[in-house]
């Protein structure tokens, strides 16, 4: 592929465990794969997790470094395991075991976009999907654990906060959450990828602001919150979703005129989550 995969942006002073990644707002499109696409290029954008690095852009500057991906969602997904490949779109794959993900057509090569509608019109090669995986995927995660590695050996423990949005309209029939929709869904994978205190202080930092949190309902978090969330031995992994509707006008993917004050927000709600991660080894016995 012609571009990087991510751009990974580097603090000045590292003064915090904590790492931020943003795995679904890449918008780097390679021609041929839209050229491949039976959707135009609005459409296609559906999947993205649009604008969330830029609401993240102020992470170095808080002594965090942000792994952001360019790869696009529709192209690869990055937090998805590797071998979780389509049968219904990748040439020569078996089925396998049931997987609720590749059944709706969003495994690590997505069939579909938001709402269920075909990128392709058949199959593609599997030569094709393996260049993509090891192209992309792979260099996204051999960072993503670099960065972990190197705050475990800094401070004595790793705090991943994995972001992503979702669109305004997905929690509207989950049940138990009526009349209380929330604006931000944390997920700990049910307390297994992160330790309590770190999700705790994660939740009131956006309830303090003024929001509705929700916790693992109706998102638990996906793969790299089930990969590298291991706090007992002090790496933790917390996936924090952002209702879209708080910033950004889904229909024609572009920032809303709340745009800015909500980066302003979110900016010193980052202050106080990146906080979490200063002090050696305080979470690593959790």
């Amino acid at each position: 592929m012609a571009f990087r995969p991510y751009e990974l942006f580097q603090p000045q002073q590292r003064t915090t465990s904590l790492i931020f990644t943003s795995p679904h707002s890449g918008r780097a499109y390679p021609p041929g794969f839209l050229k491949s696409s039976i959707l135009d290029e609005r459409t296609i954008r559906t999947s993205e997790d649009a604008f969330v690095d830029q609401l993240l852009d102020c992470v170095p500057g808080l002594g965090a470094p942000l792994l952001a991906a360019t790869a696009p969602r529709a192209y690869i997904d990055l937090n998805r395991a590797p071998d979780e490949l389509d049968p219904a779109l990748v040439e020569g794959v078996k089925a396998q075991a049931h997987n609720p993900r590749i059944s709706s057509g969003l495994g690590v090569i997505p069939r579909v976009v938001s709402g269920g509608r075909a990128i392709y019109r058949g199959k593609i090669p599997f030569s094709d999907a393996r260049a993509r995986i090891e192209g992309c995927w792979h260099p996204f995660h051999a960072q993503l654990q670099l960065l972990l590695d190197g705050a475990l050996a800094r401070f004595g423990e790793a705090i991943l906060i994995d972001v992503h949005s979702m669109p305004h309209e997905a929690v509207d029939s989950v049940p138990g959450l009526a009349g209380r929709k929330p604006d931000i869904v944390i997920g700990d994978r049910f307390g297994a990828s992160a330790g309590a205190t770190v999700v705790d202080r994660v939740e009131a930092a956006f309830r303090d602001a003024g929001f509705r949190v929700s916790r693992n309902v109706p998102f638990a978090g996906a793969y790299i919150t089930q990969a590298y969330g291991r706090p007992s031995r002090g790496q933790h992994a917390v996936q924090v979703e952002l209702d879209r509707s708080l910033y950004m006008n889904e229909a024609e993917i572009r920032p809303n005129g709340n745009f800015a004050a909500f980066r302003r927000t979110l900016a010193a709600i980052l202050q106080d989550i990146v906080a979490i991660g200063r002090g050696a080894g305080r979470l690593a016995a959790e």
